[in-house]
């Protein structure tokens, strides 16, 4: 064999190396490993935290339509209900759009503080 040959033989052989997949790690041993392969496996906590985030955003939209944009709406359709016996007067709550706006902030902030803690513990 040529020296030539040699070289592209130990190339050839390095690319192969390069080229072959790193072997999976295996996974962690015992109830609390597997439960946190499973966890970053099916992204669970990103999962849980769309839901969460998802609900209290919900509550929002609700507090703001039922406390503030549904009184506007009934003054304006007061008049022409009342003489059908259908008035539907309701006094403006936007403590009800408050509150769910507080506790909507409090839910991201205790959200983002146990994200911060996942990842510390480097569970994802």
């Amino acid at each position: 064999m040529t020296d030539q040959n040699a070289e592209i033989l130990a190339e050839l052989k390095e690319i192969r190396k390069l080229l072959t997949p790193a072997p999976e790690p295996k996974g962690r041993k015992g109830f609390v490993g597997e439960f946190l392969d499973f966890v970053g496996k099916y992204k669970i906590l990103g999962l849980a935290v769309a839901f969460v985030i998802g609900l209290y955003l919900g509550e929002v939209v609700k507090g703001l339509v039922t406390g503030i944009l549904m009184p506007m709406i009934q003054e304006i359709l007061d008049p022409v209900l009342s003489g059908t016996g259908f008035g539907m007067y309701d006094p403006y709550k936007p403590g009800l759009f408050l509150m769910a706006l507080i506790t909507f902030v409090i839910v991201c902030l205790l959200v983002f503080i146990v994200m911060k803690l996942a990842k510390k513990f480097k569970i994802e």
